[in-house]
């Protein structure tokens, strides 16, 4: 059975997509974005017993006011099903390795 999304947040004013590279330990993590930066990004606490993320998730990251493009911070975590449907409607295509999910 098919399972049909029927909502995926996009980035708003502000938040770029990314896909997680490499797992950092303490809550960070360094994530490739769109933007063509790499940030190294944490996980805010509010969320760090919530969003557990691996290497090759595609995730929402919001860069900081200062210093945003090298860091940034994880907000959400897309699906398999999700990170699909944003890949068929063109949100990822300026992702290199989208064959890692």
């Amino acid at each position: 059975m098919e399972e049909e999304t029927t909502r995926v947040r996009v980035p708003r004013e502000g938040e770029v997509l990314g896909l997680l590279a490499q797992r950092l330990g303490g809550s960070r993590c360094r994530v490739r974005c769109i933007d063509g930066f790499e940030r190294v990004c944490r996980i805010p606490g509010r969320l760090k017993r919530r969003l557990w993320v691996r290497e090759g998730d595609v995730v929402l990251v919001e860069p900081w006011e200062f210093g945003g493009d090298e860091k940034g911070d994880i907000i959400f975590k897309y699906r398999p099903h999700q990170a699909s449907w944003l890949r068929s409607n063109g949100y990822l295509d300026d992702l290199d390795d989208l064959d890692d999910f």
